[in-house]
């Protein structure tokens, strides 16, 4: 330790500078190396605050290597030789998207890289960023290379200098040692802290210092390359953690305690993996970080900086699959649902976005397997039983925190992002664990927000819970449908199309018998929400009017098919039934919120994922079904025998009093006109 003393009465006599100047030019040796180390014990001693100025200063000094720290800055910068922007901003910020240039849903550019980019006469918007992104200008596998800017692109002219040997030498050996220091600085408040509110108080102390880590990022490209190095080399993460000094041995413990903390969801179905987190780089155990004090701004946008290094962006992909599940959990259970939300998916856009690492992920991490598992094991938290006969009738609670906050949104953004690439969603519908998955938690949406006829009182309290249900069954259910059937729009896909309306039969059967549907009386009852028979009829329409298929080869076969297809129209036409009761005013003790329910149903913006697919199919029942059969059970359900039968006298109706008869009777021939008349699905 006396080589620091003198370095830093020398740092107090002729200025940092000089320090500086002298490991710049010994620090390729060993004995500079180890003077330097000695020096940097003292400077980032972890007892020592995080955020004193003097330790930051001499930092920036020593990196200098005998230049001002600004002038160095600008020294760096002009070896800056990136092919991509990766410029990362945060909520509220205006950036572009070109629907005309974009590989992927979620490109995004920033002004400058739009403006200088050629895109007169493409679809493109400009939006306020919601959650925060980064810009993709130059990054062939999210966007296409005729709309990048000059600055950037794999082909663009690089006329840039090779960079000097002893211009990032102290930089390189320094980078170890600063990001070692903003670990143990993590590790040691987590251990005090009491709880997460203490967790994120002290996570704002160590803002200076990743502020002081913004500065070098922004430096480009060159100095972007010695922290990546330090944040994805193995070897220095095993040398500067495992030392033996007492102080790393008592840090080493609380990172053991941290990381034997981080539980893993339970799951029912027997898949076991990512039962223990392995921890080899610095950058494994940051993102841990980033998790534990919940997506902090700082550190979240300094882990973005640099992704336009592939090296980087798929460590850091790996490592985030990795933990993704143990983020479903901090969605689930965070006092600041929409702020980690925004933050999660601020990084998952950017990571999830190129095809290629999405599929390698898929392939070699199980990627669609944990965020299935997440979303799975998210809403069984949230289950509740609806009905007597089954135990096995379980579906969301609407009113729970996960449905009412929607903290699943993150993960359904994520699925649809990854589903989006053909690559991967082809891996997925043809995996029959993962469409038996994705199928056992669409289920739990079937028939939720059940709503049960109120005939003698009012409702006390009006529920809101519809809002909750009906923006479930949208995001989770029915945008995952759509993004998969924009890649089945030829007869070569058709295989496909049927593994999934194999898988979907198969799980509408398994919910008939926990519902016990041959018994089950419905005609006080209502939920809007069907989507595995939305699921089913929107991709037998899709394959019939796309990929060449015949009606009876994507029914079911053998001599059960009427017996199905009389299972199958059961709730959609309760449905349709209970629509024009509510607007009879049937259903008026049941309050505003049921006919708030029924205009949503028909809302034109959401109509194609509920009514639509509905009411075709009741039509495909009608035309396999017996007709004389199939019309005495509308008129059954409708409740309008008598005014159909032969009879000089009407007798009693106790299911209608006597002015709803007619609204009634006027609802049922409308349904009918619409099953005769509503093409949009039959390919006429």
């Amino acid at each position: 330790m006396m080589a620091a003393q003198i370095f830093l009465r020398k740092g107090q006599m002729d200025g940092k500078r000089g320090a500086a100047s002298y490991f710049k030019s010994h620090c390729h040796r060993e004995s500079g190396l180890q003077q330097l180390n000695e020096l940097l014990d003292t400077i980032l001693d972890p007892t020592k605050p995080i955020n004193d100025w003097e330790t930051i200063d001499w930092c920036r000094w020593l990196m200098a290597g005998g230049q001002t720290p600004d002038d160095f800055a600008k020294t760096v910068r002009l070896y800056d030789n990136a092919t991509t922007c990766g410029l990362v901003w945060t909520s509220n910020f205006v950036a572009y998207r070109c629907r005309t240039c974009g590989i992927s849903l979620y490109m995004s550019l920033c002004a400058d890289c739009f403006r200088a980019g050629n895109h007169e006469g493409h679809d493109y918007n400009m939006f306020r960023s919601q959650a925060g992104g980064a810009c993709d200008c130059g990054d062939p596998s999210v966007m296409k290379e005729e709309g990048f800017c000059p600055r950037h692109g794999p082909s663009k002219d690089d006329n840039s200098p090779c960079i000097p040997e002893d211009l990032l030498g102290v930089a390189e050996a320094m980078m170890p040692r600063i990001t070692l220091r903003l670990v143990q600085y993590l590790r040691a408040q987590h251990a005090k802290a009491d709880d997460l509110d203490s967790h994120l108080i002290a996570i704002k102390d160590v803002e200076v210092f990743l502020t002081f880590l913004h500065t070098l990022s922004d430096m480009g490209a060159a100095m972007q390359r010695k922290l990546i190095h330090a944040l994805i080399n193995p070897l220095i993460y095993k040398n500067l953690t495992e030392e033996t000094n007492p102080y790393m041995k008592e840090s080493q413990a609380q990172f053991s305690a941290v990381v034997a903390s981080m539980v893993k969801p339970v799951f029912v179905i027997g898949i076991d993996f990512q039962d223990k987190l392995e921890y080899k780089t610095f950058l494994d155990e940051l993102t841990l970080w980033t998790v534990k004090y919940e997506f902090p701004q700082k550190l979240v946008t300094l882990l973005l900086n640099m992704l336009t290094e592939n090296d980087y962006k798929e460590a850091f992909t790996r490592t985030f699959v990795q933990h993704y599940t143990r983020i479903s959990l901090a969605l689930a259970n965070s006092k600041q649902s929409n702020t980690l939300s925004n933050r999660v998916v601020h990084v998952s856009v950017q990571l999830f976005s190129n095809e290629q690492l999405a599929l390698k992920m898929a392939e070699e991490n199980h990627l669609i397997t944990t965020m299935l598992i997440s979303l799975t094991h998210m809403v069984m938290n949230a289950l509740v039983n609806d009905s007597d006969e089954s135990s096995f009738d379980q579906t969301v609670n609407c009113a729970e925190k996960v449905m009412k906050e929607h903290c699943y949104w993150p993960l359904v953004s994520d699925l649809i992002n990854v589903l989006s690439h053909k690559a991967v969603s082809f891996l997925f519908m043809s995996d029959a664990k993962l469409l038996e998955m994705w199928f056992e938690l669409v289920t739990y949406f079937q028939a939720m927000n059940m709503n049960q006829r109120e005939r003698v009182h009012h409702v006390e309290y009006e529920p809101n819970t519809y809002y909750a249900s009906f923006s479930a069954e949208l995001e989770a259910c029915s945008s995952p449908l759509w993004v998969l059937a924009g890649h089945l729009r030829t007869p070569d896909t058709l295989h496909y199309t049927k593994a999934l309306l194999e898988k979907c039969m198969s799980a509408l059967l398994n919910w008939f018998d926990a519902i016990n549907i041959r018994s089950l009386d419905s005609s006080c009852k209502l939920s809007f929400h069907l989507p595995l028979h939305r699921w089913y009829a929107l991709f037998i329409s899709h394959a019939v009017q796309f990929q060449g298929a015949t009606l009876e080869e994507l029914l079911p076969s053998g001599s059960d098919l009427d017996e199905v297809l009389w299972d199958l129209m059961i709730h959609p036409l309760q449905i349709q039934v209970s629509f024009y009761e509510i607007f009879a005013s049937m259903w008026v003790r049941n309050g505003l919120q049921i006919k708030g329910q029924a205009m949503t149903y028909v809302q034109c913006h959401f109509c194609n994922s509920l009514v639509d697919p509905d009411i075709f199919m009741l039509q495909v029942c009608a035309c396999k079904l017996d007709p004389d059969k199939y019309l005495s059970k509308v008129i059954e359900k409708f409740h309008t025998e008598d005014w159909l039968a032969f009879r000089k006298e009407r007798s009693k109706n106790a299911f209608l009093e006597k002015e709803k008869d007619l609204p009634l009777m006027e609802g049922m021939l409308t349904f009918l006109a619409q099953l005769l008349t509503i093409r949009l699905h039959l390919g006429s």
